[in-house]
């Protein structure tokens, strides 16, 4: 099991499911395509997250790319930045800046051979 994290990231985790949402399950090279050609601003990060989880695997587990599916792709709530804004008659309206956690989970697929039936 190969994890890549991405903490702190600056936009809300209602955002960044929709991007990872669309990968989980498919094969690397696969999300790698689906990743750069996707225009929603988390696409990015999440590439180069991924990018990382892959080199993780090569430097550490001696694995190929081919053979590695995105696993897990989990997005948590971060800390929230709290700012305001004024309002009429002098008070103050709250506003949340979101942020999120990422972890990224690859696994292995074991090789899938042809078999041929006798028929």
């Amino acid at each position: 099991m190969i994890t890549a994290q991405l903490k702190t990231y600056r936009q809300s985790p209602r955002k960044v499911r929709l991007v990872s949402d669309m990968v989980k399950g498919r094969s690397v090279p696969e999300a790698l395509r689906l990743l750069s050609f996707t225009t929603k601003a988390a696409a990015r990060p999440l590439r180069k997250l991924l990018l990382s989880a892959v080199k993780n695997a090569k430097n550490t587990f001696d694995m190929g790319e081919k053979s590695l599916y995105v696993k897990d792709f989990r997005v948590d709530a971060g800390t929230a930045l709290k700012r305001s804004m004024p309002r009429a008659r002098g008070s103050a309206y709250q506003i949340l800046k979101r942020t999120s956690h990422i972890k990224l989970i690859l696994g292995e697929r074991a090789e899938v051979k042809n078999v041929k039936s006798k028929v």
